[in-house]
């Protein structure tokens, strides 16, 4: 009787497990039939005005999308932020230009969004060569991490959706940072769809970064963000943001890179 009643968990638990993908599916295509509130669409209106220029077909998707990242992720504020609807649909749709097109788990391993009001300190311990502690301070915009958070500042979150034509956006940059970690290591090589070439996107990006850090090495001026050039992770995040806001001059002066870039995120901003 035990071996049977233990046999029977197991197979009940096989096949919770093969079917939690459908459960789940079915869970979000209830979410996103859900009609999207009239209030959110006056935020998109007042602080997003890059969303009536896109397709009308990607602003349905976008605000479908948008539906299932809000029911499934949490935000919390810090420093006396308060966390309301404008502060979680601005972030959100924001967020969500990344998944447009593509086939995608809203950001699996991401729990939470941590929101401060403006710039915030962190510490990371570090340690010299002789094993010394010491706390490193430092002051940021925000933070992407492998371990479920990403965290921002609501300031630079909100300008960055209202000016979407300077080339720099706090929230496209963190969350290309957890679609980079999606392959289990945040390298500027994320998982890429079946339509891709790794070797091509490894030669094409690989390139650019190199030619990045020569310019910053010789203080020459450059298109590409020379923060760009720390590492091959803030690299991939510098280019997300200038694909989205500055696509037609991406694609004039970087033609490959730009095309790396379409085929990943599956969609063309220059035509919007």
């Amino acid at each position: 009787m035990a071996i049977y009643i233990i046999l029977t968990l197991a197979i009940l638990a096989i096949f919770w497990i093969a079917t939690s993908g459908k459960r789940k599916a079915r869970k979000r295509q209830s979410i996103a039939n859900v009609p999207f509130p009239a209030e959110w669409r006056k935020i998109l209106r007042k602080n997003l005005p890059f969303f009536y220029k896109m397709p009308a077909d990607l602003q349905l998707q976008l605000k479908n999308k948008m539906q299932i990242f809000l029911a499934e992720k949490n935000f919390v504020g810090r420093k006396g932020q308060e966390i309301d609807d404008e502060v979680r649909v601005t972030i959100a749709a924001q967020a969500c230009l990344l998944l447009l097109n593509r086939n995608t788990d809203f950001y699996p391993f991401l729990k939470t969004i941590v929101v401060y009001p403006a710039a915030f300190i962190t510490k990371h311990a570090q340690y010299d060569h002789s094993g010394v502690k010491t706390q490193d301070a430092r002051v940021l915009l925000g933070e992407s991490w492998t371990r479920g958070q990403v965290i921002l500042s609501w300031h630079h979150s909100a300008s960055g959706g209202a000016d979407f034509e300077d080339g720099h956006n706090l929230v496209i940059h963190e969350f290309a940072h957890q679609l980079d970690g999606e392959s289990g290591v945040t390298n500027g090589a994320p998982p890429l769809n079946n339509e891709q070439n790794y070797q091509e996107w490894s030669k094409v990006l690989s390139e650019e970064f190199q030619t990045l850090q020569r310019q910053a090495q010789r203080g020459h001026s450059s298109f590409l963000d020379q923060y760009g050039a720390t590492n091959p992770a803030e690299f991939f995040a510098v280019c997300s943001e200038v694909f989205f806001e500055k696509p037609i001059q991406l694609k004039e002066l970087h033609r490959e890179l730009y095309q790396q870039l379409k085929s990943y995120y599956q969609i063309d901003p220059s035509q919007w």
